[in-house]
């Protein structure tokens, strides 16, 4: 059984999609119902926050996948965060399963060069700091011997069926829209994105290879390309003028005053005003997989989910 936590989730329904493309069985979990509906498909309903509801849903997994996030607020990823992981590895440790975490980059802070499997932990914000400490205590449980686990991360995604993303809601969207499109920081560093769909891919490769456990790995993720970059091939792909509007960080915090995702982006700005590389050429080489380029990526967005409108 393969177990999902966090259903409804860009990276969820990315790899439920991939988990029923291989004829798996599925257990959905999260607080509302899922919207999938597949006789390989059952759901369950859990708060993460809840031990005794979290290990109820995990009985009977092989591979338990934690793709949930939480709303964007720093505080309360501090109060929320190490309560989950404190349940997780209990609920890892109770059932036996194997434990996939699904992550992001904001442990490893501002990094001067490409971002590694081995990059020390240097947060340059309290959402970073919280990322770190949970990292941390979960591959402290696996040196232990304690569990079998995971750590899969991504870089900012795209490709989503929701406006989670900042390339999705700001660019190609825009874009589909005949509207100007919208750039965070500095267009003229780099930054790479990771297509949504391939993390589906590779964390299935993950959970049916149990010879990858018990480290980190990052997610298939394109080579960076500058903002400019994105915003011309976007524009040619959607057939419009490659117009687009700076998004400096005062806007930012002033955005912030009104939209709290907007304000919980301002620590990190960081990552949109210098050069932004997550390298994953170790799964690339262990699992030979190429990562989808950029123009598949957006051209198939431009066909389906942010057709021009």
């Amino acid at each position: 059984m393969n177990t999902i936590l966090g259903a409804g989730g860009p990276s969820a329904n990315a790899l439920t999609r991939e988990l029923l493309a291989h004829g798996e069985h599925i257990c959905l979990v999260s607080r509302r119902p899922s919207k999938f509906t597949d006789e390989k498909i059952e759901w369950k309903q859990a708060d993460l926050l809840d031990y005794k509801q979290l290990l109820n849903a995990c009985q009977g997994s092989t591979v338990i996948y934690m793709c949930a996030g939480l709303v964007y607020d720093a505080k309360i990823w501090q109060q929320q965060w190490p309560v989950i992981m404190q349940n997780l590895i209990q609920v890892t440790q109770q059932t036996g399963a194997r434990l996939i975490f699904f992550d992001n980059v904001y442990m490893y802070g501002l990094v001067n060069g490409p971002m590694l499997e081995t990059t020390s932990y240097n947060p340059s914000s309290k959402k970073g700091e919280v990322r770190a400490k949970i990292a941390t205590r979960l591959m402290e449980e696996v040196k232990a011997g304690n569990i079998q686990a995971t750590i899969a991360r991504a870089a900012d995604f795209y490709g989503t069926d929701s406006m989670n993303s900042f390339l999705d809601m700001m660019v190609l969207n825009k874009y589909a829209a005949g509207q100007r499109a919208q750039w965070i920081g500095d267009p003229k560093v780099l930054h790479n994105f990771t297509f949504i769909p391939d993390t589906g891919k590779a964390m299935y490769l993950l959970g049916k290879n149990p010879e990858s456990g018990n480290q980190i790995w990052h997610l298939p993720t394109a080579a960076p390309l500058t903002g400019n970059e994105f915003i011309q091939l976007a524009a040619e792909i959607y057939g419009v003028q490659p117009r687009f509007f700076k998004i400096n960080k005062f806007l930012l915090r002033l955005a912030g005053l009104f939209e709290k995702t907007a304000g919980g982006t301002v620590e990190l700005y960081y990552q949109y005003d210098h050069n932004y590389n997550l390298d994953s050429s170790k799964f690339e080489k262990a699992f030979d997989f190429k990562p989808t380029t950029y123009r598949d990526g957006i051209r198939l967005m431009s066909e389906t989910l942010y057709a021009k409108k």
